[in-house]
Formats: structure tokens, sequence, C-alpha cells
């Protein structure tokens, strides 16, 4: 399966969880849980989407285990940073938070190095971390 698919795939996914779990939260009117849906929301869906975008339309990233990396971390960075903002939330504790928190800024980082090496769009030159010869 094309790796653009997979977060595609995972965005909606977490779209359809978001939309149930807000859906819940208006029939109950019990909104204490609001910031982790957001999270939910933003990470699971919007963030995957793009990067799915960004690997449909550079697959030369696609195809390098920089990306897959990249999806692996994506997913377990949401799958530990809402539940970890449920605790928060509820006064269980932070240290899930704490690590899907920094998983997240660890993701985006790698998310910075795969554009800086493969660019964007399927003519990006394979190396933008190596000096190019000026033209």
């Amino acid at each position: 399966m094309k790796l653009a698919t997979k977060f595609f795939l995972a965005a909606t996914v977490f779209a359809l969880c978001g939309m149930v779990w807000g859906i819940v939260m208006s029939a109950s009117h019990d909104y204490l849980l609001a910031p982790a849906h957001g999270h939910l929301n933003l990470l699971g869906f919007v963030a995957m989407g793009i990067w799915g975008a960004y690997y449909a339309l550079t697959p030369t990233a696609a195809a390098s285990n920089l990306g897959r990396s990249h999806f692996a971390l994506s997913v377990l960075s949401v799958v530990v940073v809402v539940p970890g903002i449920v605790q928060v939330l509820l006064g269980q504790g932070e240290l899930l938070a704490q690590i899907g928190s920094i998983a997240l800024v660890a993701n985006m980082l790698l998310f910075g190095v795969i554009v800086l090496r493969f660019g964007a769009g399927a003519q990006a030159p394979n190396d933008l971390l190596t000096a190019q010869p000026a033209e």
C-alpha cells in the first residue's frame, strides 16, 4: 500500500473517531475533554491529511525509510498524546501527555528533515541538505 494511502486511511479513522466523540460530547453536554478532541481532529485528521498529500506529490520521499518511519511515528504520536491529554484533564497525571508531546516534536522535526532531503513534488531534487552547484 502506498504511503500516502496509509496516511489518508489513518486520517479517516482518526476523523471518524473525532466525529463520534464530538457527537457523544454534544449529546451529553459534557465538554470537559474538548481539548483532547480538538487535538485528535487537528493532529489525527488535518496533519495526517497534509502529510498524505505531501507523500502523494513526492514519491521519492514516500519510497524512503524516512517516510515510513514518519508514518509510524505520526500514528504513535496521536495514539499517545490524545489519551495523555485526557488523563491531564481528568487529573490523572501528565506523563503520557509529556511523552506524546515529545513524540510530536520529534515527528515534526523528522518531517522537516524529509522535506529538506527530498523537497516537494515529483521532480524535486534528491537531497536539499547537500550543497547544490549554482546554475
